[in-house]
């Protein structure tokens, strides 16, 4: 009986030869009137980056860093969301504040010690969101004086019925690269300043 599997031909690589950078599909370049979707990291299309509530911050930092996120999703073992913490929260006053109120040393903090709480954490329905625009998001982000904003939608499962589940994830780095803007995470009220200026010259 003949193999029906054939080997195929391979080449040496050419020299000068780039790779395809994955992206979640989104718009390089956006403008304030954009909709809301070409901003949003929709994880339907990219997995959401979780970390135990245990975990070290340290360990979680590196974990963005390898992930190249600024927000970590805080999970259970059910994958039920406990929480979040953000890059500033790691590299900012909490973990300080946190090693002198409960007298440890650094290395003992652990995510859940300066993470929100899921019952702090404001979303976005994403029935609004489909309704909304990139401007409609900054605006939303500026008023919050947050750096990032979640958007859930309803179960899919029936037998979770009344339940939500988190599509998507909007943050004010990722807008300011689409808007063109270098916006740096830290010096939260230099970002949404500039991004209001953006906003009141649309």
């Amino acid at each position: 009986m003949p193999n029906p599997y054939h080997a195929l031909s391979s080449y040496i690589l050419q020299p000068g030869t780039s790779f395809y950078s994955y992206h979640q599909g989104l718009p390089e370049m956006i403008r304030l009137d954009n909709s809301a979707l070409d901003a949003m990291t929709d994880l339907r299309r990219v997995r959401a980056v979780t970390v135990a509530p245990g975990t070290p911050i340290d360990t979680a930092l590196q974990k963005m860093i390898h992930a190249e996120v600024r927000l970590l999703l805080v999970t259970d073992a059910n994958d039920l969301i406990l929480g979040l913490i953000t890059a500033r929260d790691i590299m900012e006053e909490k973990p300080v504040n946190y090693a002198a109120k409960a007298r440890v040393s650094h290395d003992a903090i652990l995510v859940e010690h300066i993470m929100t709480p899921a019952d702090q954490i404001q979303v976005l329905q994403m029935a609004d969101v489909l309704r909304a625009s990139v401007g409609d998001i900054v605006l939303t982000l500026k008023n919050a004086n947050r750096q990032h904003a979640l958007a859930v939608e309803p179960h899919e499962d029936a037998a979770l019925s009344g339940a939500e589940i988190v599509r998507g994830i909007f943050s004010t780095t990722q807008i300011g690269k689409q808007l063109g803007m270098d916006i740096q995470p830290t010096g939260r009220v230099q970002n949404f300043a500039e991004l209001e200026a953006l906003l009141l010259s649309a």
